[in-house]
């Protein structure tokens, strides 16, 4: 299940993660947002333990949605070994999501 987290947690649940992280910032009244709900959740329960799923209301915290220039949402961005790999805005289908992940983890 994906996490929600704040501002505060980021450094520790993202830059300091020893596996990669898909990070979903979002908000309550985004429609496509809520489409984009059980997408990652059932890919959260398809990798376990491999991958971490995050997610961060940009409502309640700009400062790390801010430092990544969100500026539409949903915003993902995986980040692997602390690093933002990967990033693209929108909903998706969760076939193209397991390739912008499974993309992000090879090239790093």
């Amino acid at each position: 299940m994906a996490k929600a987290i704040t501002d505060a947690e980021f450094q520790t649940e993202v830059e300091q993660s020893t596996v990669p992280v898909v990070m979903d910032f979002w908000a309550p009244w985004c429609g496509p947002c809520k489409m984009m709900n059980p997408i990652v959740e059932e890919l959260s329960a398809e990798y376990g333990d491999r991958v971490k799923f995050v997610k961060m209301n940009v409502d309640e915290n700009g400062e790390v949605a801010s430092k990544f220039n969100v500026l539409s949402i949903p915003t993902f961005v995986i980040f692997v070994g602390g690093e933002a790999k990967r990033s693209f805005v929108g909903a998706r289908s969760k076939e193209d999501m397991k390739k912008e992940i499974e993309d992000a983890m090879t090239a790093a």
